[in-house]
């Protein structure tokens, strides 16, 4: 019995063409609290709360509401039922659901395949995310099967959509949810433990925390407003100063950040901003924040993407908006798509910097450990192990116990020569999976004893019956 895990690298490059245009970006920093703190109301630049919201209240006109919002959601999944799964991931602090719309050929089913979420409307007053991924998930519904971009995506990633995560926030005019606290300063950080109460967490937070457990995601991206950029890890510093602060994963963020950017000319040509990417902790650090959460505890690799200069345009911008970032979006979800491989195999997704030499350790309890060595280079690359089990002079397996729970997990490293890094990444099997390797196991015993049987056993003859 064998045991075959793969793994993916792919790099894709993709360009687009539109006008230049410069970025401007509003700074934001959170207090102790989590409550929000202004700078530009430091600057002397604040309006008063009710002109503020009267302000965007006026600007509200041409966007959906949370009802409209909702019956959009749920119209797309009544149009699309068979590239679709619409649920909720939880609610609000006013009780409003949370909706997630699934797009994949096989909506809700566990496939070896990779995951990718878009958020939007983390802030409420940056509500641009929330309009662009309604659009983004009615693009992919017309165009399937019939244009090749919108097909491969659908045919080979989990791509689930949440289009706002603050509807309270957005209700409210307001940056913050309900309570006034920023949710992408809400989640534990790395560095401080300011978040670390997990009953002062904010429900919104809760709910995308236990999503992940849920679902291992490759990769993701939220969607903001206020500037011209694709923002990548470490967003904050140990000793909260400001300076460029990589993670092991550096190269391949850069990358990342590079393919949503080059796919956006205004953003690829940004003055304030080089190659209109940036690390955040370079920009300006913060703390709490969700996109080094989803890398260090989910394995996910996010980008915080910046995709208007004005945190809320006018609606009659929302169609150039569109425009301007569409193929950003879709590229950088087809970074995931691979050869799809069948569910009788355990599967692996790892997104890697290419151009890069890598040493790849395969690892699973019962098993003999099989490593390799390869030099990504810039096209997808499969690489396959089989992992033969460790057998006991008694004959049994090791380490072989058939636990179908979905926590069994395997384990596997990668180390990368250039620099040397060493990672671990947690491989969950699929409960198929370890049915069909305890009824190999099972088989293999059987055929065994009946071997030991037959050698030490008097001869019979073989009678027809």
């Amino acid at each position: 019995m064998k045991l075959i895990l793969s793994l993916l690298f792919l790099s894709l490059r993709f360009t687009s063409f539109f006008h230049p245009a410069a970025a401007r970006g509003g700074e934001w920093t959170p207090s102790i609290s989590g409550f929000m703190v202004d700078n530009n109301a430091i600057r002397g630049r604040h309006l008063f709360q009710e002109n503020h919201f009267q302000k965007l209240d006026n600007l509200a006109h041409g966007y959906m509401t949370n009802s409209d919002l909702e019956n959009a959601i749920k119209a797309f999944g009544n149009r699309c039922p068979s590239i679709s799964r619409i649920y909720s991931i939880g609610k609000s602090v006013k009780g409003v659901p949370l909706w997630v719309m699934e797009i994949s050929d096989n909506p809700g089913k566990e496939e070896a395949e990779p995951a990718f979420k878009f958020i939007g409307n983390v802030h409420g007053d940056e509500p641009v995310g929330r309009e662009l991924l309604l659009l983004l998930a009615n693009w992919l519904c017309d165009n399937y099967g019939k244009d090749p971009l919108a097909t491969l995506i659908v045919n080979n990633v989990h791509l689930h959509i949440l289009p706002s995560m603050n509807p309270d926030g957005f209700l409210l005019r307001q940056r913050g949810n309900a309570n006034n606290i920023d949710l992408n300063r809400d989640f534990p950080d790395q560095f401080f433990s300011i978040n670390d109460d997990v009953g002062a967490r904010q429900p919104e937070t809760k709910a995308i925390m236990s999503w992940l457990k849920e679902i291992h995601f490759t990769a993701s991206a939220s969607l903001h407003g206020g500037a011209l950029v694709a923002n990548y890890p470490w967003d904050g510093t140990q000793d909260r100063r400001k300076y460029y602060y990589a993670c092991p994963d550096d190269k391949t963020f850069k990358f990342l950040a590079s393919v949503y950017s080059r796919s956006h000319h205004n953003m690829s040509l940004s003055e304030e901003f080089q190659g209109g990417i940036t690390n955040g902790a370079s920009w300006y650090p913060i703390y709490g924040g969700m996109q080094d959460w989803n890398y260090i505890h989910g394995g996910c690799f996010e980008l915080t993407l910046e995709i208007s200069d004005n945190k809320w345009p006018t609606a009659n911008e929302l169609p150039t908006l569109w425009e301007l970032n569409k193929m950003s979006m879709l590229n950088l979800v087809a970074v995931l798509v691979k050869i799809k491989a069948t569910e009788a195999f355990a599967d692996y997704h790892r997104l890697l910097a290419p151009g890069e030499r890598y040493d790849m350790v395969a690892k699973m309890p019962g098993y003999k450990s099989k490593s390799t060595s390869i030099l990504l280079a810039e096209e997808a690359m499969t690489v396959d192990f089989i992992l033969d089990p460790v057998i006991t002079p008694m004959g049994s397996l090791l380490g072989s116990g058939c636990d179908f729970s979905r926590d069994n997990k395997s384990r596997l490293q990668l180390v990368e020569y250039f620099p040397r890094l060493h990672l671990e990444i947690s491989l969950t099997l699929v409960v198929v999976i370890l049915v069909f390797l305890c009824f190999l196991l099972r088989r293999r015993a059987i055929l065994n004893y009946l071997k030991h049987r037959e050698s030490v056993g008097p001869k019979r003859s073989n009678v027809a019956v």
